[in-house]
């Protein structure tokens, strides 16, 4: 969390000190960030807080029958327009419904998409599939990224954990608190998945 803070704070002290007043392009362009960062912070603190109640067994899924497609294409849509790199969605849905809590679907969704973009190569490709098994549906999100080493599997879904090439890609950007998957792995266990 400090580094959505520290970007808000250095675009706060921007403005203070005035030497932005006649500049509105550069002005606005931090206004962007603060924006972005503040978005993030938001992000993060609610998802700590959702790990919180679903580890205390205090959060209840809203589960009904909804249709990933519209959630999907939604998200898909967010995530071009908002990346600076190019990326290819493949969607093959075979399933038209879910047992879902639809916002909790999405947030998991945007998370694993989230990552795929984060920890892939510059060209990105991502593979959203859906098929039923007995008395499931299986999504799954694909992408051409780092993967994750067979020691990393073992540890990978624990809060604050981030796998070894992910740490590494830090370097050319790609940050993270180790929180995603954790989320991901416990709305999906509140699922019964």
């Amino acid at each position: 969390m400090v580094q959505p803070l520290s970007t808000i704070m250095m675009v706060q002290d921007m403005f203070k000190s005035g030497r932005l007043d006649t500049r509105p392009e550069i002005k606005n362009k931090y206004m962007s960030i603060a924006k972005r960062a503040t978005e993030h912070l938001f992000t993060l603190i609610n998802k700590i807080v959702t790990i919180s109640k679903l580890e205390n067994y205090k959060l209840e899924m809203n589960r009904t029958e909804v249709e990933p497609t519209p959630i999907i294409e939604k998200l898909t849509e967010k995530f071009k327009s908002n990346v600076q790199k190019p990326v290819n969605f493949i969607i093959s849905l075979q399933t038209k419904t879910a047992y879902a809590d639809n916002d909790y679907l999405g947030k998991v969704i945007s998370n694993l998409i989230d990552n795929a973009i984060k920890y892939s190569k510059e060209s990105v490709e991502i593979n959203i599939t859906s098929e039923e098994s007995e008395c499931y549906t299986i999504l799954k999100v694909c992408d051409n990224g780092l993967g994750i080493s067979e020691a990393d599997q073992k540890v990978i879904l624990q809060k604050y954990e981030r796998a070894t090439a992910a740490k590494r890609s830090c370097k050319n950007g790609a940050s993270g608190f180790g929180l995603g998957l954790n989320f991901v792995d416990q709305v999906i266990k509140a699922h019964e998945g």
